[in-house]
């Protein structure tokens, strides 16, 4: 990792300086496949508040100098929207022994760096510091393989995420709506869920 880069964890109304920055950060990488969200300040900044009024919440920040090049958030899971915790209702979880790592976004001039891993290590940490989580876990978004906007080249994440001890549960599943690069209107886009269990 880059000497100049430095990871800081945050929670509740410390985000609270750093949500314009985080706002226009998920803009730029989130309109890169394979999410090709076409999203707005306005949306971002009220998504974010989740975490500022959360005191469980955390997001790991990548900081270049005082610049914000990454960020990652987790939740627990009892806090998230009814789209992330009806799968693990409906699947028997217990929704307070579940703790969600929502978005992680990088500049992409720091990309190669091992942020990525760190985001997951900080991020786990903090699940272990609140104690009490069986199962941790995110979900990526389901594209086609011949999907017009796949990058040449385009390499999925999966082996990283399987190196971190997550495990693909295609039965874990959800939809989401929003609104695609060139699209006039939000379309459904399904969700898979990955897994670790905390032993």
């Amino acid at each position: 990792m880059s000497k100049n880069i430095r990871i800081e964890r945050c929670s509740g109304t410390a985000l609270e300086r750093y949500i314009p920055e985080l706002a226009r950060l998920r803009i730029e990488v989130f309109r890169e496949f394979p999410y090709l969200y076409d999203g707005t300040y306005e949306y971002e900044e009220k998504y974010l508040q989740t975490y500022l009024n959360c005191p469980d919440s955390v997001i790991v920040l990548a900081l270049d100098e005082d610049k914000v090049v990454g960020a990652s958030t987790a939740i627990p899971m009892k806090y998230e929207t009814e789209e992330l915790k009806h799968p693990f209702i409906k699947a028997g979880y217990d929704l307070d022994k579940v703790f969600y790592c929502s978005e992680s976004v990088l500049n992409k001039n720091y990309r190669g760096l091992g942020i990525g891993v760190r985001f997951f290590e900080e991020r786990e940490a903090h699940a272990k510091e609140l104690g009490g989580f069986e199962h941790i876990t995110f979900c990526c978004v389901e594209r086609p393989t011949d999907h017009p906007r796949r990058p040449a080249g385009y390499v999925p994440l999966d082996q990283f995420w399987n190196k971190r001890g997550y495990v693909k549960h295609p039965e874990l599943n959800t939809t989401y709506l929003w609104k695609d690069l060139d699209d006039t209107e939000e379309t459904p886009k399904p969700m898979t869920f990955w897994l670790k269990h905390e032993s």
